[in-house]
């Protein structure tokens, strides 16, 4: 093993080939205070290297947050290199939008495994390297979708808020060992992202063919896309927050790094949960008249059907 070199921290990102991982890359580059390692799965390598250059305090690798073996190899390779790890930011992240009705198993498991199972992996696989330094921190990116659900994002926020909870868990453990956890909460960020949102078969089939709740996805996609359009939060804006963050002698287990982030937090303490959940339902587009299609009009049919039979 390399002499250990504690000047500048080391910090593995995971998800670097887009949106917020790429501008944390871009962000902490510039700062000498830091070597990086930067990841993504092995698609992505080649327009990574397009990205970024290999140098003495810039590694590019290939992760596959959902493979352990993957995982364990390149931390080792790290400490063998580097003899730390300072810093381990779970950026790494999938999105499906569907209802719970549509949702596969297969679907719900590359979900689960790449915003949580994933994560998970990797937490372990560094914490005895932390441990032994009596130093680290450890960042989950989480969202939004971790505090407050959204129809058509169940699977999504199930995975967000399983990574919210194990991260609270960690807080408590980690801190004896001067290990250093966050959780980094955006909201709604100005970039293409959307663009990257993934529909299971049945949800892609009933939106196509306007079935059940097909008006679900036809209100909700395009009000998220346009909410993103007109965000204020860029990643690049975030990935500074993120580096302040790292840089903090005290961090905060979370941290929300949007105004909307901020503003459903304290919506969430102030108003009662039934009178939240009966607001956010109205402030829907179209909420008011979702099943109308699908239930009511089939039952009007089915109504109408059976009167004929009887007439």
């Amino acid at each position: 093993m390399n002499q250990v070199d504690t000047s500048q921290k080391v910090v593995l990102i995971t998800g670097c080939a887009t949106g917020l991982g790429k501008a944390l890359v871009e962000t902490l580059s510039r700062n000498p205070a830091y070597k990086i390692v930067v990841t993504a799965r092995s698609h992505r390598l080649e327009h990574l290297r397009e990205l970024f250059q290999e140098s003495d305090k810039l590694l590019i690798r290939e992760l596959d947050v959902t493979n352990e073996s993957n995982v364990y190899s390149l931390v080792n390779e790290i400490a063998n290199l580097w003899g730390r790890i300072d810093v381990l930011v779970n950026n790494a992240g999938i999105c499906y939008r569907s209802v719970v009705e549509h949702m596969d198993r297969e679907s719900e498991m590359i979900q689960l495994e790449t915003n949580y199972l994933g994560p998970m992996s990797l937490i372990r696989s560094v914490l005895p390297i932390m441990r032994e330094q009596m130093n680290g921190h450890i960042i989950n990116i989480s969202s939004v979708s971790g505090m407050v659900s959204m129809p058509t994002m169940a699977s999504y926020s199930a995975s967000k808020h399983a990574l919210e909870g194990a991260t609270e868990s960690l807080w408590y453990e980690a801190k004896p060992y001067g290990i250093k956890v966050s959780l980094v909460e955006p909201g709604f960020i100005n970039s293409d992202s959307f663009k990257n949102i993934l529909l299971p078969k049945k949800a892609k089939l009933s939106a196509k063919l306007k079935g059940p709740h097909s008006e679900y996805y036809n209100s909700m996609s395009p009000f998220i896309e346009s909410l993103m359009k007109w965000a204020f939060a860029t990643p690049e804006s975030i990935a500074h927050k993120v580096e302040k963050l790292i840089e903090r002698k005290n961090p905060p287990l979370r941290l929300r790094v949007t105004l909307d982030a901020v503003v459903f937090s304290i919506l969430r303490k102030l108003l009662p949960e039934f009178m939240f959940h009966k607001v956010m339902f109205l402030l829907l587009p179209g909420s008011r008249l979702w099943g109308h299609r699908s239930y009511f009009g089939n039952r009007v049919r089915a109504k109408k059907i059976n009167s004929s039979a009887h007439a």
